[in-house]
């Protein structure tokens, strides 16, 4: 049971990415507490993105920056309050969650929404872990402008790839992208540009074994291909090769995750626990865009707002 003038929010969000921000204006327009707590980047994968070409609305695309910036602003508006913080652990008792933050009092709330997102996977290989923040990189909006009139590798084969690579020719002198399988696995006119850019070398069945370095700077990439090794001289690594579920936090929880670690849902995104829902990337069956995240915002937030409802009832 809550302390005796302890807050109890109706709705605690954990993650500030477009999901939870496009919940948020829904559910604090109807008078619901909400609180979001971010560890990282309010707007999530979004918010690193150079520009974001196919959300509706913008003929000319727009900053991914900018748009975490105005749906923040736009939740806040309406009396949303974003809280930065990283969740460890969530629990249920006497019908409220207990939601457990790293160095701080843990939260209380009637409900909780888990749209965390999810983030990208790591290559596995000597030197990521030494050199990563300081030479590699999953940010080129981030870090790219550290790498004027250098050499850089950047490693996958999928859309964010080919995105960012074509980004980062705004800096460097010169970019191999490196794919381990024998075709791209991004779209057409990504794969057009990417071919016809000048600055940019394209290497398919190639995989990376190693990150070298001298005096705490990237310096080499070895690489396998065709039975062989090679190294590639470089200035730094951008790293696109996938992404991961954020939903380590509710291991050994009773919310029901899929072989990946994705939250199962049903249509409402209520998830096998009463009153905890899950929208975003880091859902089961999630599309990975933006759009589609904001749409998922909006019908948990309507799904929240039934559940809270019947507590009054």
């Amino acid at each position: 049971m809550a302390e005796s003038g302890e807050k109890i929010w109706d709705c605690l969000m954990v993650g500030a990415g477009p999901a939870a921000l496009a919940a948020a204006v829904y559910t604090a327009r109807e008078d619901i507490s909400t609180l979001l707590v971010e560890k990282a980047v309010v707007g999530g994968l979004a918010a690193i993105t150079d520009k974001v070409d196919n959300y509706p609305g913008f003929a000319d695309g727009v900053a991914g920056l900018e748009l975490s910036r105005q749906l923040q602003l736009q939740a806040e508006r309406f009396g949303a309050r974003v809280q930065l913080g990283e969740v460890e652990k969530i629990t249920k008792g006497d019908g409220l969650f207990k939601v457990c933050l790293a160095g701080e009092e843990p939260v209380l709330a009637k409900s909780v929404l888990v749209a965390t997102g999810s983030e990208w996977k790591k290559l596995g290989i000597p030197g990521e872990t030494e050199f990563y923040g300081r030479g590699i990189h999953n940010c080129a909006t981030c870090d790219g402008a550290f790498y004027r009139d250098k050499k850089l590798v950047v490693i996958g084969g999928g859309n964010s790839s080919a995105q960012e690579s074509l980004y980062l020719t705004k800096f460097a002198s010169q970019i191999e992208v490196l794919i381990r399988g024998e075709a791209w696995r991004a779209s057409d006119v990504l794969v057009k540009s990417v071919h016809s850019h000048p600055k940019i070398k394209v290497n398919f069945k190639t995989k990376p074994l190693k990150v070298r370095g001298e005096a705490g700077r990237v310096r080499a990439v070895l690489a396998e291909t065709a039975g062989e090794e090679k190294e590639i001289a470089t200035d730094g690594v951008f790293v696109f090769i996938g992404l991961r579920p954020v939903s380590e936090f509710l291991a050994g929880s009773d919310v029901r995750l899929d072989e990946f670690g994705f939250v199962e849902t049903d249509g409402g995104l209520r998830t096998n626990v009463e009153g905890l829902f899950c929208a975003g990337d880091v859902r089961s069956g999630a599309t990975m865009q933006i759009a589609s995240a904001v749409g998922e915002g909006a019908t948990a937030a309507l799904s929240i707002s039934h559940f809270l409802d019947g507590l009054k009832a």
